[in-house]
């Protein structure tokens, strides 16, 4: 197996797409391109092919620019096969526990309803990337615009799981909002007061705060910690389902 050149990509207002190139066979791949113009500079600039698309979920800002790419370069566009008629242009629909190879480099596709039905996220182990859309943010995650709270806990749980080293590659640059919003969850969480303060200096000087690791999400990120008990009796639920802790943190960030 080979390990991938990831080059991150803005795109609209705060959304992230992400290149994948195994530079040993010349494969690249990119994930949720929101609008093709970037993509295809990139391409041209660094004069790589485009073979595949990796898609998320079918939000636009996530597809996009699906079509006007495939026209453009031929590539073949992965996504959800239990979301595939909503994933425009979709050739090869993929499910939870499914492999997919670009070039040398093999990812393994994991379910994560919540944000939506039939999300999915992207882990390839040898380059420690997962591309986890809308599912999980740095210090946040998701809107539940589909799927029920107990979902999206058992998909964050999922992603939790993986290797303290995994660099998360999420498709928004939410840092400093979800860090003010978790400071109100958890003022006195240490990894958590760090990790803010990094964040300001990095927008401070127009930086991107993602990729983050999983370490630190586990330590800082409030969605992740619904089952620690401190949380839980932070927001007056002592006792409580992990899930129903989590689905209150996640009912007071949407009115934060």
């Amino acid at each position: 197996m080979s390990q991938l050149t990831v080059h991150q990509i803005p795109l609209l207002q705060d959304n992230y797409g992400y290149f994948l190139h195994d530079p040993s066979v010349k494969v690249t791949a990119v994930v949720d391109p929101a609008v093709s113009e970037p993509i295809i500079r990139v391409l041209t600039k660094r004069n790589w092919k485009l073979d595949y698309i990796l898609n998320t979920h079918h939000h636009h800002d996530h597809t996009g620019g699906n079509l006007e790419l495939k026209h453009a370069t031929g590539c073949k566009i992965i996504g959800p096969r239990h979301d595939s008629d909503r994933i425009p242009g979709i050739d090869i629909g993929v499910f939870d526990g499914d492999t997919v190879r670009i070039g040398r480099a093999e990812g393994e596709v994991i379910t994560v309803d919540g944000h939506t039905h039939g999300h999915i996220a992207y882990w390839f182990r040898q380059s420690h990337a997962l591309f986890c859309g809308d599912t999980l943010f740095s210090l946040g995650c998701g809107r539940l615009f589909e799927g029920k709270p107990e979902e999206m806990w058992e998909s964050l749980k999922r992603l939790r799981a993986l290797p303290d080293e995994t660099l998360v590659f999420c498709g928004h640059e939410y840092t400093q909002a979800n860090a003010h919003f978790a400071l109100s969850i958890d003022p006195n969480n240490l990894d958590l007061i760090a990790r803010a303060q990094e964040v300001e200096k990095k927008r401070a000087k127009g930086e991107s705060t993602v990729p983050s690791s999983l370490a630190m999400e586990r330590l800082a990120n409030p969605f992740l910690r619904a089952d620690v008990e401190a949380i839980a009796c932070s927001v007056g639920m002592e006792g409580a389902l992990p899930s129903q802790v989590f689905a209150e943190i996640r009912r007071r960030k949407d009115i934060f």
